[in-house]
């Protein structure tokens, strides 16, 4: 039975296809578009009530039951325990998978999403939000943190060890496209190497190009700029 993957071509997106296409799970995409407010229907909700996508429903989940599960890092953690699959082979490597990928959680992804808004798209709103102070702050967390991924890799192969994990599949999204951040690779090479290996994988390129074709350019579309940067309830 195929999983139900709920899904736009981003970041948080790749993480669960990429996730998907490693472990063999057949799925169907359904398409969740940010850009017109389909994370905002009704339908949807009753799915991720926090109105983000990734988004799964496994008709196979616990006690042969269907499940639905929201936020991207607890969907790569019940794939990876349903599939026994990049997760190690015992608790000292979930407590090292768990630590990376609730770092790339609360670090990683929003201050690179920051980073992007800010030195991307805020200057491209009406009127212009060019922030200095902004772009500055997010720009060098980000640094901080792929310095702290490079140190980490620096003596492991993968990020939590010497085995490719969900946590490698939930920064390499992210880590992936450090020069939109204003990120460089100069004093990092660990990271780099890392990042080339990751992305060589064969399943990380077709969990990438899922519907690559479908981003739009949020820098020139005002509508999709309302319904991504507006204000709602």
């Amino acid at each position: 039975m195929s999983i139900a993957l709920y899904y736009w071509p981003t970041p948080n997106g790749w993480k669960i296809s990429i996730a998907l296409e490693e472990m063999d799970l057949p799925y169907d995409v359904h398409f969740v578009n940010i850009g017109a407010g389909d994370q905002f229907k009704p339908d949807f909700l009753k799915i991720a009530p926090n109105n983000r996508m990734p988004a799964i429903v496994d008709p196979d989940g616990p006690d042969g039951k269907p499940i639905s599960i929201f936020e991207s890092g607890a969907i790569l953690q019940y794939l990876a325990r349903k599939t026994g699959r990049f997760y190690g082979k015992n608790e000292r490597d979930r407590v090292a998978v768990d630590q990376w990928l609730m770092w790339q959680m609360g670090g990683v992804g929003p201050m690179a999403g920051q980073a992007h808004h800010f030195l991307k798209y805020a200057p491209s709103l009406e009127p212009p939000q060019d922030l200095p102070y902004a772009k500055d702050r997010y720009r060098n967390e980000v640094a901080r943190l792929y310095g702290v991924l490079d140190r980490q890799l620096s003596g492991n192969r993968f990020v939590a060890g010497d085995f490719y994990s969900i946590a490698d599949m939930a920064i390499w999204p992210w880590a992936s496209l450090w020069e939109g951040q204003a990120q460089t690779l100069d004093d990092k090479p660990h990271l780099a190497r890392w990042l080339e290996e990751v992305g060589a994988r064969a399943a990380v390129q077709k969990g990438r190009v899922l519907a690559q074709d479908k981003r739009s350019d949020v820098q020139s579309d005002r509508d999709a700029q309302k319904v991504l940067f507006g204000k709602r309830g």
